[in-house]
């Protein structure tokens, strides 16, 4: 069968012994499903629902070859029959759908979360709070052991291959570098004694397993970390990696303790397919790209240009587990695409909650949320066609609802319709996108520009009605807050309302930073142009030295003075993403935003904005003043509609506005649906 559409991203890929349906490896991400309760029986549901989306490959989240090598204290090792045995589930529900799928070994060295951290020198990394101790020689020679044994464990539970990490600076990268390897033994020193550690792991481990059996080693590509391998010594490992039985090497890109966000919504798509096309003809084997390849047009055209043989996609499979079968069938427009904003995937990862999807709340709990058929049609109004709304809405007409939605604009998407004008956020537009799809789909009565009013609700006799009203921004008081020239976010990212070239932001939080990216940049996004990003945020696409790195960032000046101003004390954007804050109040520094906290507001006037700061007095010469000091619930159908005996449900930022959470929107939006 051919595929018109996207040819290169559906075409078999031969491995000798055994042959993948098309070239999308569904790349590893841990999901805390490993440890959670009925956590086998959990992955066999997400790893079969995606096996039968007809992905070509999967790779699971890390599994580490011994005790040494957890990242949390919790945990077990691929090490024994037993535990092998409860991955016979995972396993069977993917073979079951036709699908294939690997074990990723991870030994997170000094990236653990535990006292037992060990590395290839006495170190500590940044992103950890224990130190790490150096392995001793026996030791070594025990975990090359057990990556072998673990890939033989792998084996026995019916994997159909195993992929070694070897990259984002765990434990194999931390023998490779420079930076963290200090060893004078037969393991350190020189480029060729460092890199013995990884041959001997893939050497061993394909004595171990046999001819057929995947064996993927993961390459760091690209360190992007002082200290990092140059280009010269990435080629001759690769080159080594091959000879010693790997069957496909797939790009690492980045340490996660780099200082250079790699797949953030603010990454280009496709940002770095241009580090694994410099490998390709360096090796026979096939080559996977991989960051930010979120739509099958993306995924189509890293393959054509000839960056790689095969593209991984990882949390584009949590926003949609039919990505490849859609895009076979031409339904491309009906994938729910990833907008890489970490959110409810690695957020979750990293303070020790299952993980899931912000655009998708079943992914990871396909047990427990399923949008069952409805045995009972009812008429259902859903007001707001915000994130919550667009949920909500869909979601009960699928299931047979008849389900009428209102709003007062004139196009779907309330907050993201501000969210996709932000730099680095252009891709929220594709919820907004999917959602219209939905509706044309699902068969919502679509009602735009109407402010729907109790009385028509009412009149119309709803069985249900979710209010999903949103919230509209807070005020803050004080001498001038009412002059023109103090706007709120909505009036300057929504109406386009004219701002000066110096500005002072009220309010230091999700919506302050945002509004901050929004003025500061000028021209074209660099998350739009893979050159300009990575001058930006200084990475050196000649590769002249180890880790890429250029001799610093070269962002372009701001389009205005900024003032970001909190009344709080402490950092600025403690309460963002904990895998995301770093990159926007890095932005901003790069952009020289002047973030000040501790701030009274005395007055605005044609001076400018009057603040005091402790016990020092200061007029800021600003233009405009943009509040962004959080936002209120709208709720006013509520109360009328009750006192009618109408059943209400408020969700989203209609039941809790304290801040703009699209994902505790959606999940509950998600809930509700499957509920009614």
């Amino acid at each position: 069968m051919s595929h018109p559409k996207y040819p290169k991203l559906l075409e078999p890929l031969d491995l000798g012994f055994t042959t993948l349906k098309n070239r999308v490896l569904m790349g590893s991400m841990h999901t805390m499903l490993e440890e959670a309760p009925e956590g086998f029986e959990r992955m066999a549901a997400y790893y079969g629902e995606r096996a039968r989306g007809q992905v070509g490959l999967i790779v699971t989240g890390g599994i580490s070859p011994n005790d040494l090598g957890h990242a949390l204290p919790i945990g077990e090792a691929m090490d024994n029959i037993p535990y092998a045995a409860k991955h016979k589930q995972v396993t069977k529900a993917v073979h079951d759908e036709g699908g294939k799928i690997c074990m990723q070994i991870l030994h997170v060295g000094r990236y653990g979360y535990t006292e037992k951290n060990v590395s290839a020198s006495d170190t500590k990394a940044p992103i950890s709070p224990f130190p790490a101790r150096a392995l001793t020689e026996e030791e070594i020679e025990f975990t090359i052991e057990s990556y072998a044994h673990s890939a033989a464990m792998a084996q026995y539970a019916n994997y159909d291959g195993v992929e070694i990490m070897g990259s984002e600076g765990y434990l194999i990268n931390q023998f490779i570098a420079a930076k963290t390897n200090k060893r004078t033994d037969g393991w350190g020193g020189s480029y060729q004694n460092r890199i013995k550690f990884p041959i001997e792991i893939v050497r061993r481990t394909r004595e171990r397993v046999g001819e057929n059996f995947i064996i993927i080693y993961r390459l760091s590509m690209l360190d992007l970390v002082e200290g990092g391998s140059t280009w010269d010594e990435v080629v001759e490992l690769a080159k080594e990696i091959e000879k010693v039985g790997a069957t496909i090497i797939n790009t690492g890109i980045g340490w996660h303790e780099a200082r250079v966000p790699t797949i953030g919504t603010v990454v280009p798509r496709g940002g770095f397919a241009w580090v694994t096309k410099r490998m390709m003809g360096e090796v026979k084997i096939p080559l996977i790209a991989t960051n930010r390849i979120n739509t099958p047009e993306i995924a189509e055209k890293v393959l054509n240009d000839g960056c790689a043989d095969m593209v991984s996609m990882a949390r584009p499979f949590l926003a949609d587990p039919e990505f490849v079968i859609k895009a076979m069938e031409d339904r491309g427009d009906e994938i729910n695409t990833c907008i890489a904003c970490n959110q409810a995937c690695l957020d979750h990862t990293f303070t020790m909650q299952v993980c899931s999807c912000l655009v998708n709340a079943r992914a990871c709990h396909e047990t427990k949320l399923n949008y069952e058929p409805t045995t009972q049609k009812k008429k259902i109004a859903v007001v707001g066609a915000g994130p919550a709304g667009l949920a909500s809405s869909t979601l009960s007409a699928m299931r047979g609802h008849e389900v009428h939605l209102f709003e007062a604009e004139g196009e779907i998407g309330g907050q993201f319709n501000m969210a996709k004008v932000i730099p680095g956020k252009e891709d929220y537009a594709e919820t907004i996108r999917y959602f219209n799809r939905q509706i044309e789909l699902t068969g919502v009565n679509l009602k735009l520009n109407t402010r729907v009013t109790s009385e028509e609700l009412l009149r119309q006799d709803f069985d249900e009605v979710i209010l999903c009203t949103g919230v509209t921004p807070r005020k803050v008081e004080f001498p001038g807050s009412d002059d023109s020239r103090v706007l709120d976010y909505a009036q300057v990212l929504y109406h386009n309302a004219t701002v000066g070239e110096r500005v002072a932001i009220i309010g230091a939080g999700g919506i302050g930073f945002d509004m901050a990216e929004f003025l500061a940049h000028q021209g074209e996004s660099p998350s739009q142009d893979v050159s300009l990003y990575m001058k930006e945020w200084g990475v050196d696409m000649d590769y002249t030295k180890g880790g890429s790195l250029a001799e610093s960032p070269l962002p372009e000046p701001s389009a205005r003075e900024i003032y970001l101003l909190k009344r709080s004390k402490g950092k600025h954007g403690k309460k963002l993403g904990k895998t995301t804050g770093w990159i926007h109040r890095s932005s901003l520094s790069m952009k020289k935003v002047n973030m000040i906290g501790s701030v009274v507001y005395d007055k605005f006037d044609d001076q400018g904005l009057h603040i005091q700061v402790g016990e020092e007095k200061r007029v800021l010469a600003v233009d405009n003043v943009i509040v962004c000091a959080g936002q209120e619930p709208l709720r006013d159908l509520k109360d009328d509609l009750e006192n009618a005996n109408v059943k209400v449900h408020l969700i989203g930022g209609a039941n809790e506005a304290s801040e703009l959470d699209a994902k505790r929107a959606i999940n509950e939006a998600s809930y509700l649906a499957a509920s009614i």
